[in-house]
């Protein structure tokens, strides 16, 4: 029997996703459509390269399990095109998308490296450059 004034066990205050498989679907969301939403939105939405960055943390195998978690979240949400402000509306269609992308680059600021920002510049480099062809 428990000591009678003992605390009991309560829930973390810390978001822990509760099972994998939220990360799986939103993997596989991201992954499926990241790029050609990247590539649709280039030249038109200012955290682009910003979204580019965070897809390669969120790849990277060095980057703790919670913040992929968080990016691959956000990640699967920019991609939707159906969410709380739909992308058709132009000008507001991406303010959703930015605030959820945003707070993700905000928590994982210190996992985005320098490597990810790399790889990031020269993919836009080369979307820009196939474009003026």
């Amino acid at each position: 029997m428990p000591h009678p004034l003992a605390k009991r066990p309560r829930p973390s205050n810390f978001p822990v996703m509760s099972n994998s498989s939220q990360l799986v679907r939103d993997e596989t969301t991201a992954r499926a459509g990241f790029w050609q939403k990247a590539r649709k939105t280039l030249g038109q939405v200012p955290f682009t390269e910003d979204a580019v960055a965070a897809f390669y943390c969120a790849t990277d195998s060095a980057t703790p399990l919670p913040i992929r978690a968080t990016l691959f979240g956000a990640l699967a949400y920019f991609v939707m095109p159906f969410d709380i402000i739909p992308d058709i509306f132009l000008g507001l269609g991406f303010t959703d998308d930015a605030a959820i992308l945003v707070t993700a680059f905000t928590a994982a600021r210190m996992h985005i490296t320098q490597v990810h920002r790399e790889q990031a510049r020269a993919w836009l480099l080369k979307e820009q450059a196939a474009r003026q062809v």
